[in-house]
């Protein structure tokens, strides 16, 4: 289907893949049997070079993450121009002070027998940090510059057949490369694909339906393909694993096979109902040997862009309510982990959320294969930085060389998955000034069209006059807003396309279960202690608090949406205290580092979960020595009203109302004066009756380790995870919610001990030590499984407290 993206109605009629492929070419993940070392000051890319006192590791790994923090990683110098600093001062924890900079190596002796004459091979690696060097059997046969780019070599005429191969890699972190944490090392999967010389191209099979009607769908398939004389058979099977349709064909035009088939009465994904199709491709030799085979699952969809109106889904107009989300995976650093991912989103579909933009890099596949699945939609972004820098070795580095190459990467690895509805070229790029920044936004929005002509692409705005005055933001398909609450309206009458995406909203401060007095909204507030008030009236000189955006989500429709900075906190950008020591991780998460929801994640909630109810209080009930002092409460709700009761007196009913931002989405009860005992809080309806209450209660002295797992049973595959909340109540069971006690955590059985995190943005304490301080009275322990199944038993122990155990177990 032929689309002309400057047209104001964007009209997309896709079905996807999910880009999983299950092949006849055979696929061996190199996870075991890794080599590293960060010590090696030569080049170790020789067969015969020892490696043997090096240390063993297994991929996915982040050689950085296990510390020490040290200031001395990320001392920058520097103005930080977001953030509307006008001199240079130090700063620190800027990349998470990890030690991340520098030089790292790894080997890995491997066999592949299904490796012959007469085959082709290509090596895969789907993240390396970065600016990786390949050598193969002591020969160099790739690089990359890029360090969150997927790009693959083909290493046929290097493999050796029927005996050991070696490989080496070398990776290289300068200092100045990175705004945030970026990790270090091979942080995703490294793989060696076999094929026949008759066989589907990596990553070149596409399918969109340019027809989709309430009672049938067109499939689309075009698949490029290596060899001739060969012909390609396409079975649809449905999620009960039906075959729907059939279609065989024979000609091909450009070395491409192209299939139309028809599926009556398809389900639709979405996020309510992500169903997933799959497409089983086959690829025969004119003989009728089969050569290749690829079963892709995807998800059938169509998504509109109108203007005034705003985006449709299936024919439904769809607010995104997302969240931004860095590559990070908290006390697991850079390395990609499926169980880490999943527990974020099954976090964010209780949060109510139903969109993540992948900021400011590539996703993983295991993160949209999650998306697919569970029912988020993507915008998949590329790049933080074009030609001109934002720190000194940063992606500017590569753009001329590497930014189409990287593109086409993204797009042809990741177009086929069914969650992703938009294509993001940059975020905050300095080229928003001038003409030659207009230029370089129109050619890379054009290589996104040429590889995908389906989606639309947008690029997060922070400078909307310049864009507004250059011409920059009217080119793009989708103009995106970071923040600038006040400047949606002149730029909805200055842009042609009649919408406006908040690609990056909010950016609230605030640290779990900590509140400041008084309570005041208050920009780029700073605190003895480092950290910020959870009442969630903090912000940054550019930023606002949440209520900002929900006005203008709920009262504009040509408002498409936002994603707000960030669903989970990430390690660096410890805005607002870049320049105080110890500072390592951002205060900007729904959820904290280790993974544990804010008081703000009930206030997104109790407007995005539009299913569950929602009925919070804030901030908890431990005050001593505040007795008879202003002590303000929060309730965060669905609900319109309710009664607030302290020891049974009641404060007052309170009503949303248009007053101001906040009172139209929070009950706020601003003269409460604190005594120790019980707050509950009355909600009612609608219709004035009652219908929901809630309480707190004032704790007495930490007594007992109470625990609880996100999931009992995990697989015995030597990956899998499970967060276990690690809390302390006292002797009548109520959660101490200032405790800060020290504990220690003993894994027996099938599984290991794998990290711990409090959440405090300011902890030194390493997160692979079985040892770590309660933040806020609580902590979460991340309980490996191996390879082989069995009973685990977590226990987790303090000084004079009564011990917590749980059992868990692998199969």
């Amino acid at each position: 289907m032929k689309l002309i993206f400057k047209s104001i109605s964007f009209l997309f009629l896709m079905l996807f893949s999910s880009g999983k492929l299950m092949s006849q070419s055979s696929t061996v993940i190199l996870k075991d049997n890794w080599r590293f070392s960060k010590e090696v000051k030569e080049d170790a890319y020789s067969v015969d070079y020892d490696a043997s006192k090096w240390e063993k590791v297994s991929v996915p790994h982040d050689w950085a993450i296990y510390g020490p923090f040290d200031k001395k990683w990320d001392i920058q110098t520097g103005i930080i121009e977001q953030n509307g600093e006008k001199e240079a001062t130090e700063k620190t924890g800027r990349t998470g002070a990890l030690p991340h900079i520098g030089t790292g190596w790894y080997r890995n002796t491997f066999t592949i027998p299904e490796f012959k004459k007469g085959k082709k091979a290509i090596l895969l690696f789907e993240g390396a940090m970065s600016e990786p060097q390949v050598f193969l059997n002591g020969k160099k046969i790739g690089n990359w510059g890029y360090g969150y780019s997927y790009f693959y070599i083909d290493i046929t005429n290097d493999l050796t057949a029927g005996s050991e191969n070696v490989l080496a890699v070398k990776l290289t972190n300068l200092p100045f490369s990175s705004r945030w944490y970026p990790g270090a090392g091979l942080y995703r999967n490294v793989s060696v694909i076999v094929s026949e010389q008759e066989s589907f191209a990596q990553w070149g099979t596409f399918i969109t339906t340019p027809e989709t009607k309430s009672n049938d769908a067109v499939v689309d398939i075009k698949a490029e393909f290596h060899g001739s004389n060969v012909s390609m058979i396409t079975q649809i099977k449905d999620a009960e694993n039906k075959v729907v349709a059939t279609q065989k064909t024979t000609e091909t035009k450009d070395g491409k096979f192209h299939q139309t088939i028809s599926v009556a009465k398809p389900n639709l994904w979405s996020p309510e109902t992500p169903y997933l199709y799959t497409a089983v491709t086959k690829l025969y030799a004119a003989d009728g040997t089969l050569k290749d085979e690829q079963n892709i699952k995807f998800g059938i969809r169509y998504i509109k862009y109108e203007p005034n109106k705003g985006f449709s889904l299936n024919g439904k107009v769809t607010k995104f309510k997302g969240v931004c989300l860095h590559h990070d995976l908290g006390p697991l650093g850079a390395a990609v982990n499926k169980a880490a991912l999943r527990r974020q989103l099954t976090i964010l579909k209780d949060l109510g959320c139903n969109a993540i933009r992948s900021s400011h890099n590539m996703p993983s596949f295991e993160q949209l294969e999650l998306a697919d699945e569970m029912g988020f939609m993507f915008l998949a972004e590329s790049f933080d930085e074009w030609a001109k820098p934002k720190v000194e070795n940063g992606y500017n580095r590569f753009f001329t060389e590497y930014a189409e190459k990287d593109i086409v990467n993204l797009v042809r690895a990741t177009r086929n998955h069914p969650c992703i509805v938009m294509w993001s070229s940059g975020n905050e790029v300095p080229d928003q000034w001038g003409a030659e920044g207009v230029e370089r936004a129109r050619w890379l929005q054009d290589i996104f069209h040429r590889e995908d002509p389906t989606r639309p692409v947008t690029v997060g705005m922070d400078q909307v006059k310049a864009t507004m005055e250059s011409g920059f933001g009217a080119l793009l398909d989708i103009p995106g807003l970071n923040y600038r609450v006040h400047l949606y309206e002149e730029a909805y009458k200055t842009f042609p396309q009649g919408l406006i995406l908040g690609s990056e909203t909010a950016s609230t401060v605030s640290s779990r279960g900590i509140y400041k007095f008084p309570v005041v909204q208050e920009k780029n507030k700073q605190y003895d202690d480092l950290q910020s008030s959870s009442y969630d009236l903090e912000a940054c000189s550019w930023s606002n608090v949440p209520d900002d955006d929900f006005v203008l989500q709920d009262d504009k429709p040509w408002v498409i949406g936002e994603f707000v900075w960030t669903g989970f906190d990430y390690l660096g950008e410890p805005t607002p205290y870049d320049e105080k020591w110890p500072s390592r991780s951002s205060y900007f998460g729904i959820s904290d580092l280790a993974g544990l929801p804010k008081d703000r994640f009930y206030l997104y909630r109790s407007r995005w979960n539009t299913k569950d109810k929602t009925l919070h209080i804030l901030p908890h009930w431990n005050w001593k020595g505040r007795e008879g002092e202003i002590t303000p409460v929060f309730v965060y709700t669905n609900y319109d009203s309710a009664e607030l009761f302290v020891n049974g007196k009641s404060m007052g009913i309170q009503k949303k109302s248009n007053a101001t931002p906040q009172n139209r989405y929070r009950l706020m009860w601003n003269d409460v004066k604190y005594e120790p005992g019980t707050v509950k809080v009355v909600a009612f309806d609608s219709n004035g009756k009652k219908a929901a209450e809630s309480e707190i209660k004032t704790a007495g002295d930490p007594y007992k380790i109470v625990l609880k797992a996100d999931r009992k049973t995990i697989k015995a595959d030597g990956d899998d995870i499970s967060f276990v909340t690690v809390s302390v109540v006292d002797k009548n069971g109520i959660e101490c919610p200032a405790a800060t006690d020290e504990l220690q955590f003993e894994v027996t059985g099938a599984a290991t001990y794998r990290a711990a995190c409090n959440g405090d943005a300011t902890s030194l304490e390493l997160f692979h030590e079985n040892k770590m301080k309660l933040f806020s009275g609580k902590l979460v322990v991340l309980v490996k499984s191996v390879k082989k199944a069995g009973a685990i038993q977590l226990e987790v122990t303090g000084k004079g407290l009564q011990k917590g155990k749980i059992n868990l177990k692998s199969e």
